[in-house]
């Protein structure tokens, strides 16, 4: 499995539907946090966007995944960065492994 650092970016004008959208999105992350595929999530101070660390077979799987994201489903994201990532050290480093 390889770790992927997710960052979204959500559109200026969907405050309202992230707002709407929130409780199903954090019953996604949850689950896939008890599942063991996200490792770490949260929005960013500014409101911005978030950052989401995840597991996943290949950058393909990890697609599918992010796809279910009802903020995806919303509309809420207006943009996406993702990068395998190695943490060497840390809380996350056994993830990596």
């Amino acid at each position: 499995m390889t770790v992927f650092a997710v960052e979204y970016v959500y559109d200026a004008e969907s405050t309202e539907v992230r707002d709407a959208t929130r409780p199903a999105h954090r019953d996604w992350t949850a689950g896939l946090a008890q599942e063991g595929t996200l490792l770490a999530s949260g929005p960013y101070g500014d409101g911005a966007g978030a950052l989401l660390i995840l597991k996943a077979a290949d950058e393909q799987a990890l697609n599918e995944i992010l796809r279910q994201d009802p903020f995806a489903a919303a509309g809420a994201i207006s943009g996406t960065r993702t990068t395998a990532w190695a943490p060497v050290s840390g809380l996350l480093a056994a993830h990596a492994a």
